[in-house]
């Protein structure tokens, strides 16, 4: 049977119909009928081919939450009828130094799902077993979908770099990651401040998690947060006042990306040495981490905030993306043909 999905057939181009034949079922692969699928910005990055990897015909789409409709003859750790979502990875080797060690996300040659392949935004995609991560019953799977790439972004860091409640966590930039990284560091037990250059933000920052709120763009309210915080998150990927937020760091603090930021950041020296301060990035989580996330969620009803569009409503969700409207991620339910 075809596989039915939308594609773009060329840069910034208008999303349309598409069907393709996915080939015979891997022995390790699963077959995932789509229920939702979140939009993510690295969608629009990828069908504008800003990174210089994009196939045509695109079909986007790595925020997938579905049910396994068929699965390979070796797949072990899920069944037809399980509930499951897939991110932006959705093979890796498990064989490499970094598989072996439980760090599949670094593995050197893991296959991304929308690069060199077609995504999620159809009725079906295929995976890898080791990527069909299990959907906790608690977790609504209209909302789920950016759990897998926003969510496990900015979970990740927490995991990776020791992050404690006792520990003072700054989060740049209130949008699709940062709305979710509030939630992570507040329920984690951290003490949380929230960087806006938006005082309308204000509040709904708060009601995240925040127990602060700082103007990015106040050097009075900036400087006084100096020498305080333990761990930095930016989530945003536009270049701003980097040695501002290194002087708010405290001893031993970091400065860790998740954003894209598209412009080199200038780092002095001087100020990373004296308070051995770190400057740091990460990826997606391996799958163990990423089910660590989601039962984090259920237990504290961590959700995402989405906006929901049909998936024939494809180039509206993409457009109001891209316009900077979303509040905080779409997610598109399908209505495609079975």
């Amino acid at each position: 049977m075809p596989i039915r999905a939308y594609a773009a057939t060329a840069p910034k181009g208008e999303l349309k119909p598409f069907e393709y034949e996915p080939g015979p079922l891997g022995d390790e692969q699963v077959e995932i009928a789509v229920s939702h699928c979140g939009v993510c910005h690295s969608d629009l990055s990828m069908l504008d081919n800003d990174w210089g990897m994009t196939g045509y015909p695109f079909v986007p789409g790595h925020e997938v939450v579905g049910t396994v409709a068929a699965a390979g003859s070796r797949v072990r750790t899920v069944k037809v009828g399980d509930r499951v979502g897939l991110g932006w990875y959705s093979k890796s080797c498990m064989h490499c130094r970094q598989c072996m060690s439980g760090d599949h996300n670094l593995c050197p040659t893991a296959e991304a799902t929308i690069v060199g392949r077609h995504g999620g935004f159809a009725n079906k995609v295929r995976a890898s077993e080791e990527w069909a991560t299990p959907l906790p019953p608690a977790l609504d799977p209209a909302k789920a979908g950016p759990l897998f790439c926003g969510g496990i972004t900015v979970f990740n860091p927490f995991v990776q770099f020791d992050v404690r409640p006792t520990h003072k966590v700054g989060v740049v930039g209130i949008g699709g990651l940062g709305h979710l990284a509030l939630q992570f560091a507040n329920k984690w037990g951290c003490e949380v401040v929230a960087f806006s250059s938006s005082a309308g933000k204000t509040d709904e920052a708060k009601q995240l998690g925040a127990h602060r709120v700082v103007n990015s763009r106040d050097d009075a309210e900036m400087a006084k947060l100096a020498g305080s915080l333990d761990v930095i998150l930016v989530t945003v990927n536009v270049a701003l006042n980097w040695p501002a937020y290194i002087n708010a760091l405290a001893p031993r603090g970091r400065l860790h990306f998740v954003g894209a930021v598209g412009e080199p950041v200038p780092v002095p020296a001087f100020p990373m040495i004296m308070a051995q301060r770190s400057l740091s990035g990460s990826p997606l989580g391996s799958p163990a981490t990423t089910a660590d996330m989601l039962a984090f969620c259920a237990r504290h009803k961590i959700a995402p905030v989405t906006e929901a569009f049909p998936m024939s409503k494809v180039n509206e969700a993409l457009a109001h993306l891209r316009a900077g409207r979303a509040r905080y991620r779409i997610v598109l339910e399908n209505d495609l043909p079975a």
